[in-house]
């Protein structure tokens, strides 16, 4: 095979050691923490993992002490690979193993020529797609014919499994007693102001999802678009997920998609499916449902064969 598909993400911690690494090397991101200066970068960061290793320890207690990330992504990759047999199948992590450095050394190996990016963000983010780009097509150094695959928001594919999941939760089909809501990561408002266009394709997003449920004639309570994961005192993207359930207060039922997720991590296992669900119930939610992610469904299998075949690649000479 001359040929590979190579999925980017995150990535996510195996031990307590791993959080650590994890913590280090995204503080450490120019993307992330945006100040110019490496050195006062590395300082902050330092701070930052010192002050919070222990304390996010203790929530990767309560999801059996490791990401779900990293066997999800490999049964992924084990089923793309079994589905197709002329390109290669492998993925790199940004802030945890299997880095990017590793997977080149191994596509060299393979003597392969051509490269496919998929980076695993529906969205693009300088914080997520840029970053995880960057790094391979850095380290990479011209040695493939770099291809990448551009967000998916709009696929509909895509669009079409959200609603799926969505659909399979809710038992007699009595939409109308449903508050949806579609949560995804947060970012500091200043990242966007500068020009992320995260918010833009997330708000694009939801309209089309909103037009497909119109044009089926399902009508939920309500459905809004919220942003978890809020961290430090700069102001984030609004709503954050705890005002949009705070103003649902005494809902019959809520259900969460995580819009911005494609694998289950300690974002979806922990902080919706643990703390948020805390909130709801102090808020008096009597049903809070969590979706899953698409993670290695067959449905998500098929929008990958859909996006490597048809949809446009942005190319890296």
């Amino acid at each position: 095979m001359k040929k590979a598909l190579v999925l980017l993400n995150m990535g996510g911690a195996r031990n307590k050691s791993e959080l650590e690494l994890f913590l280090k090397n995204m503080f450490n991101d120019n993307n992330i923490l945006t100040i110019k200066s490496d050195f006062l970068r590395w300082i902050l960061a330092s701070l930052i993992v010192f002050s919070r290793t222990n304390s996010a320890w203790k929530n990767y207690e309560l999801i059996g002490s490791r990401s779900p990330i990293n066997p999800l992504t490999q049964k992924l990759v084990s089923k793309l690979q079994n589905a197709i047999s002329d390109i290669y199948i492998t993925h790199a992590m940004r802030y945890t193993p299997p880095f990017a450095i590793d997977c080149i050394k191994n596509l060299e190996d393979k003597n392969i020529e051509d490269v496919i990016l998929l980076p695993l963000y529906p969205q693009y983010s300088t914080t997520t797609t840029k970053s995880s780009v960057e790094e391979f097509v850095e380290l990479s150094k011209g040695k493939f014919n770099l291809n990448i695959i551009k967000p998916f928001y709009k696929n509909t594919l895509f669009n079409n499994l959200i609603l799926e999941e969505i659909f399979s939760k809710i038992v007699n089909k009595d939409y109308d007693n449903y508050d949806l809501v579609f949560s995804a990561h947060g970012l500091p408002q200043k990242i966007v102001d500068d020009g992320d266009p995260y918010q833009i394709h997330l708000e694009e997003q939801l309209e089309i999802l909103k037009n497909k449920l119109s044009s089926k004639n399902i009508k939920f309570k309500s459905i809004s678009l919220a942003y978890q994961s809020k961290v430090g005192p700069l102001p984030w993207l609004k709503p954050s997920l705890d005002d949009r359930l705070k103003e649902l207060q005494n809902s019959k039922s809520v259900i969460i998609y995580p819009i911005s997720f494609i694998i289950d991590n300690s974002e979806t296992d922990f902080e919706l499916d643990i703390e948020y669900r805390e909130i709801a119930q102090e808020c008096n939610i009597k049903e809070f449902i969590v979706c899953k992610c698409p993670n290695h469904s067959n449905s998500f299998i098929n929008v990958i064969f859909d996006l490597i075949n048809y949809q446009s690649c942005s190319n890296i000479d």
